[in-house]
């Protein structure tokens, strides 16, 4: 875990609504044909309608999100589905409890 790394990430108010409507998947975006929201996670084009940006906008907010290993993806088929790490928030969760 990259304190740094998240505190940046989550500077973004779109990054920071993604990963707390990910928290609550079914309260927040609608049921999915494909796959269980609680099972595999959220679709990247559910996430794009609700940013209401586009797809490239959504996907590099991910990414970022992804990169500080604060959501995993997980590709079923053509789609790709996202939910929190729950172990690094929980981890970084510490990390600002303790040291900050």
């Amino acid at each position: 875990m990259e304190p740094i790394r998240i505190f940046k990430t989550l500077s973004n108010e779109n990054r920071l609504r993604i990963l707390q409507w990910l928290t609550e998947p079914t309260r927040h975006f609608p049921p999915q044909q494909e796959e269980d929201i609680e099972e595999v996670g959220v679709c990247v084009d559910s996430i794009r309608r609700k940013l209401e940006v586009s797809q490239s906008t959504t996907s590099q907010y991910l990414s970022k999100l992804e990169d500080a290993g604060l959501i995993t993806s997980q590709r079923i088929g053509q789609w790709t589905y996202y939910q929190r790490d729950e172990e690094t928030i929980k981890e970084f969760a510490r990390f600002v409890r303790d040291k900050l």
